[in-house]
């Protein structure tokens, strides 16, 4: 992995999302349709704020999140809503969301066919992941039920339920995520820097964060 430090978190956000414009603009120059996972929470709102606004052709853009809480887009816990407010907006309204989540049943029920409409956008050509302290990337966490088929299986989506998540999650799976052309996480503070630093010597099962640091761009800098 390549860890790239930044002198403040808000240039960080800035030069970040010009990446991420240069790369998708790479991308449209020998594809007919790109595909970006991004992260729900908090810390990739800035970037989404400046990326929203790349002159890039959006409308060849396919964007879908790296996991979700399986909670309706009217729920303040909904990532989806983040990204319609924070991400889908300004030039990059005319993106295609590809959704992680659909009424009608429970994750399980509806993953088969939410899975399929992903299968064609496979591999990933840009995936921007986050970290939790505990070392968790996307929805998968440590002790989660069904960790280590996230970790390995073959499928695009788990079903994921995790000791103090209130709600069930969906997640791209592991192989989903490394097999992405370029991969990038981005991280705040010394708590996960040191967190980083602990999951370079663990194995998956311990840091699931550690299936995908090769290969990966870990872009830091202090909160």
């Amino acid at each position: 992995m390549e860890i790239v430090e930044y002198a403040d978190a808000e240039m960080m956000m800035i030069d970040l999302a010009n990446v991420l414009a240069s790369e998708l603009e790479q991308a449209l120059l020998h594809e007919q349709t790109v595909s970006m996972a991004v992260p729900g929470g908090t810390t990739p709102g800035p970037i989404f704020d400046n990326l929203c606004a790349a002159d890039i052709d959006w409308a060849r853009v396919r964007v879908m999140l790296t996991d979700e809480r399986w909670v309706p887009e009217s729920s303040d816990r909904s990532n989806t809503r983040l990204l319609r407010q924070r991400l889908l907006t300004s030039r990059a309204a005319a993106a295609t969301l590809v959704p992680l989540y659909a009424d009608g049943g429970s994750a399980e029920v509806m993953l088969p066919a939410l899975s399929q409409a992903i299968a064609p956008h496979l591999p990933l050509d840009i995936c921007l992941l986050g970290m939790g302290a505990d070392m968790h990337t996307a929805s998968i966490f440590p002790g989660a039920d069904r960790l280590a088929d996230a970790l390995k299986g073959p499928d695009i989506l788990y079903p994921m339920r995790a000791p103090g998540a209130p709600e069930p999650r969906i997640t791209l799976s592991a192989g989903v995520l490394k097999g992405a052309i370029k991969r990038h996480i981005v991280i705040t503070g010394s708590e996960k820097r040191e967190a980083l630093a602990r999951a370079a010597t663990l194995s998956p099962s311990e840091a699931p964060v550690a299936a995908v640091l090769s290969g990966t761009t870990i872009h830091w800098a202090e909160k």
